[in-house]
Parts: structure tokens; sequence; C-alpha cells
């Protein structure tokens, strides 16, 4: 068997859902959740995003934008999905749900999808822009020079970032999440080292992943602290406004990075991606069996994962080597 240590690129990536993980290949993808009753309901459908047919969205920085978009949309659209699986019998209909029903029908959903999206974006904005911005502002009184008032603000955005992420951590049920996020990247990793998708190869694989949207969040910060950097005005409110305008150009070039990392080994991208794959360390936990088995299911519903090994690795699997065998001492890998 002929493997790469570096691992080769798949093209699927996904994120966990309520007791269940998402996975995407190209336009179609698949949410697999693990129901109360204990079965594995899998569902697969087609996203074609939001400019769907534009050359916009293939063009370098700026596809970045739309693929952001692209990714919450979906992301809250599954998420929903796995919620109604744990929602309460007999639950009554808010006030809210018959107001929205009433006004836009079927559209309802899409509606509310639309304005829970949004919402989440200006809360972003607030909390990862405008806070770090307004806390530097504090030391404006002490500190004349523009380059350190700079540094401080970007030293609070890592540290609010930083903070937030270990903040949700200590809750419980972000805990079994979590636990889906490292499915995922394991079923990701165990696929682009060469090996077959089982449960054993998925387990001893590891749960980080260069391609993370935590990484990618990371890089955000990361570039933010850069391109604010050289914002040099007086007006308090212009600053703010600059920082909201450059936020597309920010993801453009967070997520080019991000892709150069999904496709590169080289020592300077692994470098640059470290930091990502520390913070991972936190929002990743190590999935149980049964987690594997829905993250792989996901994948198996939308991923021709034997004909990747052919075509990328050069064999065919043998049914026989999807039997599990014991776990050798040392397997797991590394990043």
């Amino acid at each position: 068997m002929k493997k790469d240590k570096g691992g080769r690129y798949s093209g699927i990536g996904g994120q966990a859902v309520l007791e269940g993980v998402m996975m995407k290949n190209k336009e179609q993808y698949a949410v697999a959740v693990r129901k109360p009753d204990g079965e594995i309901d899998v569902e697969v459908d087609i996203y074609k995003g939001i400019m769907d047919g534009s050359g916009l969205k293939k063009a370098p920085f700026i596809r970045g934008v739309f693929n952001f978009l692209d990714s919450m949309i979906l992301g809250m659209r599954t998420l929903n999905h796995s919620v109604s699986f744990y929602e309460e019998e007999g639950a009554e209909e808010t006030a809210v749900d018959k107001i929205f029903h009433k006004i836009f029908k079927e559209k309802a959903e899409n509606v509310m999808l639309g304005i829970v999206t949004v919402f989440s974006v200006v809360l972003a904005v607030a909390v990862f822009i405008a806070l770090p911005y307004y806390i530097a502002s504090l030391f404006e009184a002490y500190i004349r020079n523009a380059s350190v008032m700079a540094v401080i603000e970007g030293l609070m955005r890592i540290l609010i970032f930083v903070g937030y992420i270990v903040a949700i951590t200590m809750m419980k049920d972000i805990k079994r999440l979590y636990q889906y996020h490292g499915a995922e990247h394991k079923c990701i990793n165990c696929i682009e080292k060469g090996r077959p998708l089982t449960v054993h190869n998925v387990m001893r694989s590891s749960r980080l992943h260069k391609r993370c949207g935590t990484s990618f969040m990371f890089f955000v910060v990361f570039v933010s602290i850069i391109v604010f950097f050289f914002i040099r005005t007086q007006q308090p409110a212009l600053r703010i406004l600059l920082r909201i305008a450059l936020i597309p150009v920010i993801a453009g070039i967070s997520y080019e990075i991000i892709r150069l990392a999904g496709r590169s080994d080289h020592i300077l991208v692994r470098i640059l991606s470290a930091p990502g794959m520390l913070l991972q360390r936190l929002t990743t936990k190590e999935p149980d069996e049964e987690m594997i088995q829905v993250a792989m299911a996901s994948v198996e519903a939308v991923f021709d994962w034997k004909a990747y090994l052919k075509d990328t690795f050069g064999y065919e699997i043998d049914d026989s080597w999807l039997v599990d065998q014991a776990p050798e001492e040392g397997e797991e890998d590394g990043i």
C-alpha cells in the first residue's frame, strides 16, 4: 500500500451537528445523525450555493467570500435538521413561528434561516471587530503611537477569540459536538492518508486537520490584524466602518491561505497552520466508535472513497481489508 505522510487532498469537508456529522463533496452533501432510538439517519441533498453558475465563485480571493457565506448557510441548515430529531414531541408552535408561516408560507423556514445567519454575522462583527477596537481605544489616552495601538487591538482580538473558544468548551453539551467534530476530521484524515475507511483505521487517525473551520477563523483573526494595522484615520466611526468594509477582503485572503494549507505540506505552510492546529485541540475531542460510525455513514453517502484510493494511491480495496484488526501500539497519526 502506498502512503503519503502529508496526505492527499480529497475535496471533501464537513462539520459536526447535533449527534451527527455533515459531509460535503462538491455540490452534494449528506447529514448523518444518531437518532434517539440509536439508529443512524442519513439524508443526502444538493446545495449549489448563493452564486451558482457565476464565474466569481472561481475567482481567487473573491471566491472565499461566497464560500464562507455558503458554509454558514449550509451549516445552519444541517444543524437545524439534526436538532429536529431531538425536539420535544407535541411541542406547540410559537407565536413567531405562526406569524412567519402565515406571511412567508412554504418559504418561512428559509426566511428564518436567513435572519439567523444575518444575526450571527452581526454578532460576530460586534464581538470580534468592534469589541477589540473599543477595548484598545481605552488605552489611547496613555499611548499615542498608532502602531502600538494597532498591536494592542490585535492582541485583544486574539484574546477574545481564544477566550471564546475556551469558554464554550466548558459547556457540557459542546463536548459531544466536539467529539463529532473529531470524528469528521478522523474520517477525512483516514482517507487522505490512503487507508481504507474502517472504524479501526479512522480511530487511529488524527483528529486535527489543516482545512478545519477553526484554522480558517484563526487565519481571519491573524489576517485582520495585519490589514487593520495599515488603517490610519483619526475618526473612530470611520475606523469601525473601514474594518467592517474590509471583512470580505479578510475572508477572501484567509480562504486562499486555508485552501493552500489543504493542498500543500510545505514546511512554511505547516508553520503557518500550526496555531490553528493547536486551537483544534480545544475544538475537537476524541470520539467513540459509535460516533465514528455516524461520520463514516456521512462520508460514504457522498464520496466514493474506494475509487479515490485507487486513483490517488494506486490500489484497489479488497473486502478482506475492511475487517478491523486489533490496534497496533503507537499507530495513531501525528500532524
